[in-house]
């Protein structure tokens, strides 16, 4: 069999031995331009792991990257036996980047870290200890220090307090959680920064530590204002995905049976009119044929949603049941996969 090198080049061809967790803690760096960051960023990295217990890896993510972010990391990854770079070659955005790194991650424990430096790698164990303890099933950092957007920072997590009912004082930070955890969670474009939310109404264990906040190393912040209605939007698709995800019927089917109600209430009020006061009143024949029209819809609608959420249940048990297969498969392979990986890092040093 083709020994499979422990390092890809490429995110849609993912090693099949990604799925068998041979480390301890992967690091998973979604990277945008961050070339003049990301070689401090494992300098700091290598101080930080060096006097650990537990294995320690790097899974960098370059999202298409208009700038030497690609070449840094090839030169990283001959200098770090730690690192690993994968590419995505167009801007999928940081929940597609997380999925591809776990996809290529060996770790039981991952962990999402920006490479800007504003959070530093010495900061990483700190993170991860609860988990491999055996303390929480995620770990989330809330920020120490001055930074910007620090208002519109305190409205959102404010309301997501408020919404879901999730003790936390910093939703959207780096974070430290179990490997099982990536696999139950819908990635859907910037659902990552709700990943706490989700995992939490799965039933795991959350806790939170203070992480200092530091200025950036270099570049710019990727993330404007703009930002802000695209998350509010995001904020109440999460809401209704947990709320009504599984049982559309009881929103769409609710609010429709209510505007039927209301309709034929107004019908037998505009009967009565037109018998006992011989005069017809045209807006409520309006009104019934508008409460009648849009009750009906709602109610097709969710049990349109009703046929949709099946199919999402059944999805979601064909790739658990798949994952076991690929599970299995590498691990029938791991004898060789780890005697290759083991001749390509006697090379490297």
């Amino acid at each position: 069999m083709t020994a499979i090198a422990p390092v890809s080049s490429y995110a849609d061809a993912p090693p099949r031995t990604a799925r068998r967790p041979s480390l301890d803690v992967s690091v998973l760096v979604p990277a945008k331009d961050e070339a003049e960051n990301l070689p401090l960023f494992m300098e700091q990295a290598q101080a930080a792991f060096a006097d650990q217990a537990a294995r320690y890896e790097v899974v960098v993510i370059d999202d298409g990257s208009s700038d030497d972010t690609w070449a840094v990391l090839q030169e990283l990854q001959q200098q770090y036996a730690f690192v690993r770079a994968v590419r995505h070659r167009t801007q999928r955005g940081i929940a597609e980047a997380l999925r591809t790194g776990w996809l290529h991650a060996r770790g039981e424990t991952l962990v999402f870290y920006p490479a800007d430096l504003q959070f530093k790698p010495e900061d990483i164990p700190r993170l991860v200890a609860p988990i491999l303890q055996g303390e929480a099933d995620m770990v989330t950092g809330y920020k120490q220090g001055k930074y910007e957007k620090a208002f519109v920072s305190r409205i959102y997590n404010g309301l997501s307090r408020r919404l879901f009912r999730v003790s936390v004082r910093d939703l959207n930070n780096v974070k430290a959680y179990k490997r099982e955890i990536m696999a139950a969670l819908p990635m859907r474009p910037d659902w990552h920064r709700y990943m706490i939310v989700l995992a939490a109404n799965q039933g795991y264990t959350v806790t939170e530590i203070p992480v200092p906040l530091y200025p950036r190393h270099a570049g710019r912040s990727k993330f404007g204002l703009g930002r802000i209605p695209v998350g509010v939007l995001d904020m109440l698709a999460v809401w209704f995905e947990l709320r009504f995800g599984q049982k559309p019927l009881l929103a769409f089917g609710m609010l429709g049976a209510a505007l039927f109600a209301v309709g034929v209430l107004t019908g037998l009020v505009a009967v009565g009119v037109r018998v006992f006061g011989g005069i017809g009143y045209r807006p409520l024949l309006t009104l019934i044929e508008t409460c009648l029209l849009l009750g009906s819809v709602f109610f097709a609608t969710g049990l349109l949603g009703e046929q949709i959420a099946q199919g999402r249940a059944e999805m979601r048990d064909l790739r658990r049941t798949l994952d076991e297969v690929l599970a299995d498969r590498a691990s029938e392979d791991a004898p060789n996969d780890e005697r290759a990986g083991g001749s390509s890092s006697a090379r490297r040093r």
